[in-house]
C-alpha cells in the first residue's frame, strides 16, 4: 500500500538547483514541500564530489538566497590574495546539511533520503521499499540538468585487461606513485587534477594531458562578489562583442581584455563552457607540454593511447584519470512552468542557483504560468564560442524580462547570489558609478553584435 504525502510540492532532486528554489519558495509563501533525492543527503552532486573539489566561483554567488554560504571574506594570503573566498566539498555539504535543517525545522519541508522518483508523484525508498505518493503536489523537477560524476560514470572509452584506470575521486586514495600519469578530460575536474598533482610535487613531465579540444576559461578576478569589478567585467565583454567580427573574435577580443584565458596561446579553443580559472593555476597547467590533441579517447592498453588516427605510447606503469563525465549537459531549454512540471533552469548567464531561487520566488509571488514564464525565462549553458553568443542573447533577453519587474529587481538586489547586484552602500561608489556607465554605453552595442553573430550561426 502507498503511503499518503500530502504536500504542495515535490521537489525531485536535493541539489543546488533544488534547494535554491525551495529556500526562496518556502520563505515567501505558506507552503508544504516534499523533496525526494537518490543521495542521503542534501548537496546533489557534492556528496560525491572529489576530494580536492573547490567552487569555481565565489562562495558567495553559490547556494540559497537567504543564507551566505561562506562568510563573504576575501582571501587574505595565498595565490588567490584579494579574491573572494571559494568554499571546498565539505563546506558546501555542511552548509546544505544545515540549510535542509533549517527548512525542516520550520514544518513547511520533510525530505526523503535514498528514496527513487518513479514518475506520476510517486516514489520508494530505497532502503526500505516502501511506497508513496503526493496526489495533490505540483512537481518540480530539479534535476534536470543534473552533472555526471566521474565516479558514478563508467569512462567513455574501452579498458583493456592490465590498463591501470581509476576516477579522479581514486586518485586521493592510491597508494604508490605510478611513473606516469594521462590526465583524460578537457574540462574544469581535468584542469583541477593537473593542478593539484602539480601542486603536490608531480613533475609536468610525468603528466600526459588527453585534451580533445582546448577551452576558454573564465579569469576569476574579474567574476567576484564586487559590483565595480563585475559590471566593468560585463562592459568589456559587452565592448569585445560590439567589435567583433565572429565568435572566435569575440574571445580573443576579450581575452585582450583580461575576461577570458586559455592554456595554450597558440591553440584558438573550440570549447567555452567557460569554468573560472585563476592565473596562478593557468601558469600552472602551461608547464604541462605532452598534450595530446587527437580527439576522443577510444580505449586504452597497458602502455598504449588507442584514438581514430592511430595509438599513443605511454609507460607502461601510467595511471590514466578519469576526468571525462559530462559536467554540463544540454538537455534544451523548456519553459520553466509547464502542466507536467516545474523546471528550474539558470535565468542569468552561467549562475544556476541564483536562476532556481528566481523560480521558487517567482513561483511563491505570482498565480498565472503564462506571467511566471513572461518574466522569469531560462538560459542555456553553452558548449562552443558559437554557442555563447546564443546563451548570451537568451540570457540578456531573460535579464531585461526580470529586471522589467519592480518586486523581481529588487529581491535580486538583495541576494548575493546575483552576481549584477549593487547594494545601496555602493550605489555611489565612483568606481561602480563608471563601471555601469561603461556597460550603459556599450550594452547596445554589444548585443546588436551578438544576435547578429547568433543569427549567423544559425
Amino acid at each position: 500500500m502507498e503511503g499518503i504525502v500530502d504536500v504542495d510540492y515535490l521537489v525531485v532532486g536535493a541539489g543546488a538547483m533544488g534547494m535554491a528554489f525551495v529556500d526562496a519558495l518556502t520563505a515567501h509563501a505558506d507552503v508544504s514541500v516534499a523533496i525526494v533525492d537518490r543521495r542521503h543527503g542534501p548537496g546533489g552532486h557534492w556528496l560525491d564530489a572529489y576530494g580536492f573539489v573547490r567552487l569555481h566561483q565565489a562562495s558567495a554567488f553559490y547556494g540559497v538566497a537567504s543564507t551566505l554560504l561562506g562568510g563573504g571574506r576575501v582571501q587574505s594570503d595565498g595565490p588567490e590574495r584579494g579574491l573572494h573566498e571559494r568554499a571546498r566539498a565539505a563546506e558546501v555539504t555542511e552548509y546544505y546539511a544545515r540549510v535542509l535543517s533549517r527548512l525542516v525545522a520550520n514544518g513547511q519541508v520533510v525530505f526523503h533520503g535514498r528514496s527513487e522518483y518513479l514518475g506520476d508523484r510517486r516514489f520508494a525508498s530505497l532502503l526500505s521499499g516502501r511506497r508513496f505518493r503526493a496526489p495533490r503536489a505540483r512537481v518540480v523537477d530539479a534535476a534536470y540538468l543534473s552533472p555526471d560524476i566521474p565516479s558514478l560514470t563508467p569512462p567513455p572509452f574501452a579498458v583493456g585487461d592490465g590498463a591501470r584506470v581509476i576516477a579522479v575521486n581514486d586518485l586521493v586514495r592510491i597508494g604508490h606513485a605510478p611513473s606516469h600519469y594521462v590526465i583524460v578530460g578537457a574540462g574544469k575536474t581535468a584542469t583541477d587534477t593537473c593542478v593539484w598533482l602539480l601542486e603536490n610535487g608531480v613533475s609536468p613531465s610525468g603528466i600526459t594531458w588527453v585534451r580533445p579540444r582546448d577551452p576558454w576559461l573564465l579569469n576569476r578576478a574579474v567574476v567576484q562578489p564586487d559590483p565595480a569589478v563585475f559590471l566593468g567585467m560585463a562592459a568589456d565583454t559587452m565592448a569585445a562583442a560590439a567589435a567583433a567580427a565572429s565568435p572566435d573574435d569575440v574571445f580573443l577580443r576579450m581575452e585582450d581584455a583580461g575576461i577570458m584565458l586559455r592554456i595554450d596561446p597558440t591553440t584558438t579553443p573550440t570549447m567555452a563552457k567557460t569554468p573560472t580559472l585563476a592565473r596562478w593555476e593557468l601558469d600552472l597547467v602551461r608547464t604541462i607540454d605532452d598534450v595530446v590533441r587527437r580527439g576522443h579517447l577510444r580505449a586504452v592498453e597497458p602502455g598504449r593511447l588507442r584514438f581514430a588516427d592511430g595509438d599513443v605510447r605511454i609507460p607502461a606503469d601510467t595511471l590514466i584519470v578519469h576526468c571525462a563525465a559530462e559536467g554540463l549537459k544540454y538537455p534544451g531549454l523548456r519553459p520553466i512552468w509547464t502542466p507536467e512540471a516545474i523546471t528550474p533552469q539558470p535565468v542569468r548567464v552561467g549562475f544556476p542557483c541564483f536562476g532556481a531561487a528566481l523560480a521558487g520566488y517567482v513561483e511563491a509571488t505570482r498565480d498565472d504560468d503564462a506571467d511566471k514564464n513572461r518574466v522569469c525565462r531560462p538560459s542555456p549553458y553553452a558548449n562552443t564560442p558559437s554557442d555563447w553568443t546564443t546563451m548570451q542573447v537568451i540570457g540578456g533577453d531573460a535579464s531585461l524580462a526580470m529586471t522589467g519587474e519592480t518586486d523581481l529587481r529588487e529581491w535580486s538586489n538583495e541576494t548575493t547570489l546575483n552576481p549584477a547586484r549593487i547594494p545601496a552602500d555602493l550605489a555611489g561608489d565612483p568606481a561602480v558609478v563608471a563601471a555601469r556607465d561603461r556597460l550603459k554605453q556599450n550594452i547596445a552595442a554589444g548585443r546588436a553584435r551578438l544576435a547578429a553573430l547568433a543569427d549567423a550561426a544559425g
